[in-house]
């Protein structure tokens, strides 16, 4: 997991929340160029209220991956982690709050990120999956849901979408795409976070297009009730699905049941000592061995 910048993989990370953090920390001991592709959809908390109150995407998942790329350790990363509990800030992270400062004085989303990258020593770009927020829509049982948190609760999920369903990624991602030589979804939400991704058009075209390496980190445990009872496989045929096409799956094997995958599924010890989160080290021994 050494070796020069110049000789290092291109790796694009695609998801959100605590699991793309996860990912995106491994990156940071085999990759030469990272760039973050994070799910915008989340309409809950203060990621919520700040989309709300400044038509923003949701800067929550944004912040989690800016800290991940961070220099570990720093003030900067420590103050964006930061939670007020009293007041009228009650809820908000410092981050979020310093997110939204420089999208709104800037009037640019892509430059505000770009400048709080900069405040934590970020080791690589994060970038929104779409430019403007978007709704995650669900059908469950032949019935709609709207909105990340109805779908985070929702059961029996056959299918994600996004509204507006022409919603544009930032170039920057399309490129990173098209330059990649390994591309990484999950952990994470398999519907609210994963899919919300591959649910926006271009970003599913792009994917298709792109001769990386595709490697989906499957979770190591149900999420309920999203995901209750899935294995393995079902992770698979899910994004298959929605359009997606990957290369392999990295599981653990004390993690969810495994199941009649149809891909190339490579076991390897990556979880951390509670068995709930992915250990970042770990993890980038076992991805770094599936670069092409």
């Amino acid at each position: 997991m050494t070796g020069s910048g110049r000789s290092r993989p291109r790796v694009v990370a695609l998801g959100g929340g605590h699991g793309l953090a996860a990912t995106l920390e491994a990156t940071r001991h085999y990759a030469g160029d990272v760039t973050a592709i994070v799910s915008v959809a989340d309409d809950g908390g203060s990621s919520g209220r700040l989309r709300d109150a400044f038509g923003i995407p949701p800067p929550g998942d944004l912040r989690r991956c800016l800290v991940a790329l961070g220099e570990p350790g720093s003030l900067w990363g420590r103050v964006f982690e930061h939670r007020f509990d009293a007041g009228e800030l009650e809820g908000h992270p410092v981050g979020n709050l310093i997110i939204a400062g420089l999208a709104t004085s800037t009037g640019d989303f892509i430059a505000a990120l770009q400048e709080a990258g900069r405040l934590v020593g970020a080791a690589g770009r994060v970038l929104p999956a779409t430019s403007t927020p978007v709704v995650l829509k669900a059908s469950a049982g032949g019935s709609p849901v709207e909105g990340q948190v109805a779908v985070a609760g929702t059961r029996h999920i056959s299918k994600v979408s996004i509204v507006p369903p022409d919603a544009e990624p930032p170039a920057q991602c399309l490129e990173a795409l098209s330059r990649a030589d390994q591309v990484v979804l999950g952990p994470g939400s398999l519907y609210t976070s994963v899919l919300a991704v591959v649910a926006v058009p271009a970003l599913r075209d792009a994917l298709a297009g792109s001769q990386a390496r595709k490697v989906y980190v499957c979770n190591l445990r149900h999420q309920v009730p999203e995901t209750e009872g899935y294995d393995v496989a079902a992770h698979v045929e899910a994004l298959s699905a929605h359009g997606l096409g990957v290369d392999t799956v990295l599981c653990d094997p004390r993690g969810i049941p495994i199941g009649d995958v149809a891909v190339t599924c490579v076991e390897a010890d990556v979880a951390g000592s509670d068995g709930v989160a992915h250990d970042p080290v770990k993890l980038a021994r076992a991805l770094s061995a599936l670069v092409r």
